[in-house]
């Protein structure tokens, strides 16, 4: 085969080892960016949770020294020891008020200044259905800072309007926190990653090697270096030797039986052919001359076939395929035209893109004499199936005609004879189709059909075109 004629068999799809690489290094960057991501979160809510029990202390401590007058006026008892409450904006703040009580002047830090903070209407609603229970909400702050705010609502006997507590601080340094880590679990994760990418790479390139170790071997036996795949090799590798050694068998296998039917063709042409021309040169006349121009011709043609089967047989057989739907829709449009004259009528399908692992004449020759025989004994309808089973290639062909009986069946599976000689009125003959299917280690099944004739199937090696 050229290397034209490769090229147009395989397209390249660029290096394997890079398509490894990318694969592995895109799903661990996938897998490291979520953890980052991951950490980063669980982070931000601990720190956002320390902040609350923070501000939850807060809130406790104000409760406990908060004072309600008679008059309803807030007072606390003892002030909160923390400076920054003291420090004007300082960003740490509280509030003590009676909802509802608009008339009443809320207990405020000094931080506070003049400013009131203010609690999102759905934080206060839901801390006022649930007393007691703090709720933890966003805020702004008299300096417009974003505050994280925790509110809780108090009942207090004799007061029927609910206190609200509310301890307020300044979440940019929390923020700034999470920034930082989050900001170092980049960089952590992205050293990891370009370590596992190097990582990777040497790990395929490692791999691989006995692989490519492989294919010098399989070219060594295309140019004829060696005669078997062989060498050290990985386990999984093991198998695959022994599948390309079992090929190169059958390719022998092939290149043998080949040359036995050149043999027995030049055989059994050339002989006759000879002895006719030598006797038509011994006669004279016109009917003389044309047999032994004809007989030569003939020999000329012979040669020239026979020449060209003895380089076939001579050249390895490796790889050898057939597509099975083409093959059976020419079969089946060309003998369609045959019997459709006698009223035959031929319907054929192939579930899937199915290829023989043989050559394309040989399933041909299998197919063709089963269906010729059914077409020749079917009454209306011959029907063709191809499909993949348990990984082999199966076609049923089957008929509505009279169809044989269990010892006819038998005695075609034991003998592999012609059911024509051994069973007649039948008018089958499947030694070819056994012979054939043997040869490729496959078998040949006929059972009664539900058309009422004769269901003929043959397994055959086969695989599924992706």
């Amino acid at each position: 085969m050229s290397e034209d004629a490769s090229a147009q068999r395989l397209v390249t799809q660029g290096s394997m080892v890079r398509r490894l690489v990318l694969t592995a290094l895109s799903w661990a960057l996938v897998l490291l960016v979520l953890g980052a991501m991951s950490l980063t979160a669980l982070f931000r809510q601990t720190v956002l949770s320390d902040l609350e029990d923070r501000l939850s202390g807060v809130a406790d401590a104000l409760i406990a020294h908060v004072e309600v007058s008679d008059s309803l006026s807030l007072r606390l008892d003892e002030d909160l020891i923390d400076p920054r409450f003291s420090q004007t904006f300082s960003g740490r703040y509280w509030q003590v008020s009676l909802d509802a009580a608009a008339d009443v002047e809320p207990l405020r830090s000094q931080s506070l200044a003049d400013a009131l903070l203010m609690a999102p209407d759905k934080a206060r609603a839901e801390a006022l259905d649930n007393p007691g229970r703090p709720v933890s909400a966003m805020g702004k702050g008299p300096d417009g800072e974003p505050l994280r705010l925790v509110i809780r609502a108090i009942l207090v006997n004799d007061v029927e309007t609910p206190l609200l507590v509310i301890a307020a601080e300044d979440q940019r340094p929390a923020n700034a926190r999470i920034m930082r880590f989050g900001l170092a679990s980049a960089g952590l994760f992205f050293l990891f990653t370009v370590a596992l990418g190097v990582g990777v790479f040497a790990q395929v390139r490692v791999g691989l090697a006995p692989v490519l170790r492989m294919g010098r071997a399989v070219a060594d036996v295309r140019d004829g270096r060696s005669e078997r795949v062989s060498g050290v090799y990985p386990a999984e590798l093991i198998a695959l030797g022994g599948e390309l050694n079992k090929l190169l068998d059958h390719s022998q296998e092939v290149v043998e039986r080949a040359r036995t039917h050149v043999g027995n063709l030049a055989h059994a042409l050339k002989t006759p052919l000879t002895v006719l021309s030598n006797e038509a040169r011994d006669q004279d006349g016109a009917l003389a001359r044309q047999v032994d121009r004809q007989t030569r011709l003939m020999s000329e043609q012979v040669e020239h076939h026979l020449r060209r089967a003895r380089a076939a047989a001579h050249a390895r057989t490796i790889g050898a395929r057939a597509p099975v739907e083409r093959t059976l829709d020419d079969l089946g449009r060309t003998l369609q035209k045959i019997y459709g004259r006698q009223g035959i009528n031929l319907d054929w399908r192939c579930e899937g893109r199915i290829v023989f692992r043989g050559e394309k004449q040989d399933l041909e020759e299998l197919l063709g004499n089963l269906i010729d025989n059914a077409c020749k004994w079917a009454a209306s309808k011959v029907s063709i199936i191809a499909s993949l089973r348990e990984g082999q290639l199966y076609l049923c062909v089957e008929d509505d005609g009279p169809g044989l009986t269990p010892e006819q069946s038998q005695a075609v599976l034991a003998r592999g004879v012609r059911l024509d000689e051994q069973a007649p009125g039948t008018g089958l003959g499947l030694a070819i189709v056994v012979d054939l299917a043997r040869a490729y280690d496959g078998a040949l099944e006929i059972e009664r059909s539900e058309l009422g004739g004769l269901k003929a199937c043959l397994w055959l090696p086969a695989l599924l075109e992706s």
